[in-house]
């Protein structure tokens, strides 16, 4: 096979895949071809020739622009480097959008608020994603004076320290079960009824299921810590229904294990549909929903905040909103008349 030496080329190996770009802060090249291949080689014609003639209507132009100014250049390297792949997201998703088309106010935020829904299963990716964005937005208004203004602007980051207190109530839930699949709506009830987050909820095994408890080593400490959560009886009543068809509890209509990413995106599609104005739940916040459920299980909102990971006055925050007086009432009478009869 004959090859084509191409000097300059900028390769960027991250999570097990190489990205190649025509120059250092340059246009990815999209091509599943070997670098050096005439496959290879017209992708990268093509990439140059678009990026040195962009079509100044479209947003992939600003983009273009942006990666080429000063703005981008005096940035340090470390944030060049984790920037790229998301540019070239944006790119993906929005580039042959006509630049003024994120002049129209709520649809342009309801379109951006869309593409950061992508990676909601992960909160600080997608607000770092739309950091990124919003900087292209800036750059956009000044000093391109392309767009009015920044319609990045008023979209609320999805994390945040302070969202222990938020979470999907029955009808929020319900809701949103009208528009998924069987499979969305048994990992939605298994978040609700345990607590973990969505990147170790793909991962839970039948044989993480014990006599008692499920227990997992969690991703967010790198597998040093393990989530144990007690099996109460709403928890078993919902594995009892769940069909048992991989390794894995959670599993796609194909019935494979769910990859993040997917079950993330499945999750996105069901919400727009139930929301199409928006809104500001995201996955993670049925962890909320989970405390609620454990304190009515009759669990005390010490032992919720350690199997939580939060401060006692969050759970008792939460329990305070959304769980009535009256169940509360009794639930704690009902724990006090145990005590007094054991004692």
């Amino acid at each position: 096979m004959v090859t084509v030496e191409i000097k300059g080329l900028h390769i960027v190996k991250a999570k097990g895949k190489t990205y190649v770009y025509a120059w250092r802060g340059g246009p990815r090249i999209k091509c599943d071809a070997g670098i050096g291949t005439p496959e290879f080689f017209a992708a990268y014609q093509e990439t140059v020739t678009a990026r040195r003639i962009p079509d100044r209507k479209k947003f992939r132009s600003v983009i273009a622009r942006y990666r080429a100014s000063p703005a981008f250049e005096g940035l340090a390297e470390s944030t060049k480097r984790n920037w790229r792949p998301w540019l070239d997201r944006i790119d993906d998703y929005f580039g042959d959008l006509r630049t003024r088309a994120f002049d129209k106010g709520d649809n342009a935020k309801r379109a951006i608020r869309k593409w950061r829904g992508q990676y909601e299963a992960t909160p600080r990716t997608a607000d770092y994603g739309l950091q990124v964005l919003s900087r292209v937005m800036a750059y956009a208004v000044d000093p391109l004076g392309e767009l009015g203004g920044n319609p990045c602007e008023g979209i609320k980051q999805l994390y945040s320290n302070s969202r222990a207190d938020i979470i999907w109530t029955d009808a929020d839930i319900a809701k949103v079960k009208q528009h998924c699949s069987p499979e969305v709506s048994w990992a939605i009830d298994l978040a609700a009824h345990t607590g973990l987050r969505a990147g170790d909820l793909v991962k839970v095994s039948w044989s993480h299921v014990g006599e008692n408890a499920i227990i997992i080593r969690t991703g967010k400490s790198r597998g040093r810590k393990e989530a144990i959560v007690p099996i109460y009886p709403d928890l078993r009543a919902l594995l009892d229904r769940i069909p048992k068809r991989s390794t894995t509890i959670l599993t796609s209509s194909h019935k494979r294990p769910w990859h993040k990413d997917g079950l993330g995106g499945r999750f996105v599609e069901a919400k727009d549909k139930a929301w199409p104005e928006g809104t500001e739940l995201n996955f993670n916040d049925l962890r909320g929903t989970a405390a609620t459920k454990f304190y009515i299980a009759g669990f005390t909102i010490r032992e919720i905040a350690e199997m939580m990971g939060w401060e006692e006055e969050s759970v008792d925050k939460i329990i305070r909103r959304y769980v009535s007086l009256t169940a509360a009432l009794k639930d704690r009478i009902k724990r006090l008349s145990k005590t007094a009869k054991d004692g």
